[in-house]
């Protein structure tokens, strides 16, 4: 009932041994908490907040608009309704490398189990997109360090994402990732890799876990989570997916209430009231309320 049984520290740790056992993690990316637990619910390993499905939230394009306090809020939000653990998209830190410093604490703060950062120019834009940028190695390093050095839980995973690959080649992804990983890097997102090939180039660079980025419409192929796993790859997350389905769906429902005035015929697609009960666990809140209020009015 309510929120998560499972406290930040010991999502930490556990996800901590996870990714240890070199096995492939999937993180689908949550757009709100309900939809976190249905992520669980479905077996998988983590659930992702994607930066790009927080902007889309807010009516607004994913080229850094949102801030700290938003994203660490909604992260938050749905972190706190899951067992399992839940990794946020930071974008670039929110600023220079104190203001990194700061959102690690924060993100910490909201029960976080981990975060990336990334090495573009601030404002960043969509790692699928082109005409992006990127910072210097220096600026790069130092908002890794940051991170590193503002955290207080160890278990906390601090990934570095690099988006390179799109600006200098695939050479500068490899040697980036490695200095990333020797300024303190946990693990290592590089973006918009066009190849398995590629994925397993900077898989073999660097001795941390891999992730990969199987975004709908981008640059990356979608490999299966077989494939990946072939190459070596650690966590692979899907982190628009369900905001794609689910706006899919109700622009499908809003045709038909113009079509045929109803959404009757649509009755078989929906999620049934039953299973969204069962989904947010009314009936422990129906305990809970009879335990609790169970008194009469004295007359």
């Amino acid at each position: 009932m309510l929120y998560s049984q499972t406290d930040a520290a010991a999502k930490r740790a556990a996800y901590r041994e996870r990714l240890a056992t070199g096995e492939l993690l999937r993180f689908p990316g949550a757009f709100n908490p309900l939809s976190a637990r249905l992520i669980e619910r479905k077996g998988f390993d983590g659930v992702y907040i994607s930066g790009a499905v927080l902007s889309a939230d807010l009516g607004l394009p994913d080229i850094g608009l949102t801030t700290l306090t938003e994203v660490a809020g909604r992260a938050g939000q749905i972190a706190r309704t899951t067992e399992l653990p839940a990794i946020v998209d930071a974008d670039t830190g929110f600023g220079e490398p104190m203001n990194v410093a700061r959102t690690i604490q924060e993100l910490e703060n909201a029960g976080l189990a981990g975060t990336h950062i990334e090495d573009q120019v601030n404002p960043k834009r969509c790692g699928h997109l082109d005409g992006k940028q990127v910072v210097d190695e220096q600026t790069a390093l130092k908002r890794i360090r940051a991170a590193v050095d503002a955290r207080r839980d160890d278990n906390f995973l601090i990934m570095a994402r690099t988006d390179i690959r799109a600006v200098d080649g695939l050479d500068a992804a490899k040697d980036r990732a490695k200095k990333l990983v020797d300024a303190g890097a946990d693990a290592i997102f590089p973006e918009a890799m066009r190849s398995l090939e590629e994925f397993e180039a900077v898989r073999s660079a660097v001795d941390v876990p891999v992730l990969a980025n199987m975004t709908e419409f981008g640059k990356s192929e979608l490999f299966t989570t077989e494939q990946l796993a072939s190459v070596g790859v650690n966590i692979v997350i899907w982190p628009v997916s369900l905001l794609r389905m689910a706006m899919g769906a109700a622009s499908r429902a809003l045709d038909t209430l113009n079509d045929e005035g109803s959404l009757t015929s649509q009755l078989n697609a929906m999620q049934h009231r039953a299973d969204l009960y069962d989904l947010i666990d009314y009936e422990s809140y129906n305990r809970f309320d009879t335990s609790v209020f169970n008194f009469t009015v004295e007359k």
